[in-house]
């Protein structure tokens, strides 16, 4: 948990009001304010990082949907190939199919991670 900020280390407001302290009150110029490249690359708009997220979010299921519909439709074929002993379909259903899930899982972590932090729009210091 964080610590409470002791008041000498609070922002004190200046001759010039609250408005001031506050910073900038249009959105304009709060991006001005910020640099125009993050770490992750280039800044993202609101409506760049909703395209991206959905079009990501869209591909994701799409596998989804393929490596499941593709291991129950295709069994018979794939039984008979073997790995380690195995009909390919028993493995893809007890073993791929699950690791392929776990790869999505962790590659829509990682992707959303990089798109909130290039979308981000306020700095955190």
């Amino acid at each position: 948990m964080d610590k409470p900020a002791s008041p000498a280390a609070q922002p004190q407001p200046s001759a010039a009001g609250p408005a001031a302290v506050a910073g900038p009150t249009s959105a304009h110029a709060a991006h001005a304010a910020l640099p125009p490249d993050g770490p992750t690359g280039p800044r993202l708009t609101r409506l760049q990082h909703w395209h991206k997220v959905r079009r990501m979010t869209t591909l994701l299921l799409l596998l989804w949907l393929l490596t499941g519909f593709c291991a129950a439709f295709f069994a018979r074929e794939l039984a008979g190939l073997s790995v380690f002993g195995w009909p390919l379909s028993f493995y893809l259903a007890a073993q791929g199919a699950s690791l392929v899930y776990l790869g999505i899982i962790g590659f829509y972590a990682w992707r959303m991670r990089r798109l909130d932090r290039a979308a981000a729009t306020e700095h955190r210091a």
